[in-house]
């Protein structure tokens, strides 16, 4: 079965179309319109510019944006600690006896 469209009113009272496949499956939705006429316009504007009409793809990352950033890698396990040598004591300053 070929792909058909189908013009209905909606809730609102309004003109609606969609496009369904072969299959019967839902392949494309028309906006609202006040009157038939009108929608019935609208899928010939699709039938005339559907089979021209060029693909745009919004989801291709442009190279001036950042990619996003890769998870981090897990983090070394810690050394075992090696004990450091003492300090030795500091020097004690020499006072300077008030005259």
């Amino acid at each position: 079965m070929p792909a058909k469209f189908t013009v209905y009113l909606d809730k609102a009272n309004k003109y609606r179309f969609n496009l369904k496949a072969g299959n019967g499956e839902i392949i494309a939705v028309g906006e609202s319109y006040p009157d038939k006429k009108s929608a019935l316009k609208g899928i010939a504007s699709i039938q005339k510019n559907a089979p021209v009409a060029a693909i745009v793809d919004n989801t291709i990352v442009k190279e001036t944006e950042k990619k996003p950033a890769a998870k981090p890698k897990a983090k070394p396990k810690a050394k075992a600690k090696v004990a450091a040598k003492p300090k030795a004591p500091a020097k004690p300053k020499a006072v300077k006896p008030k005259a």
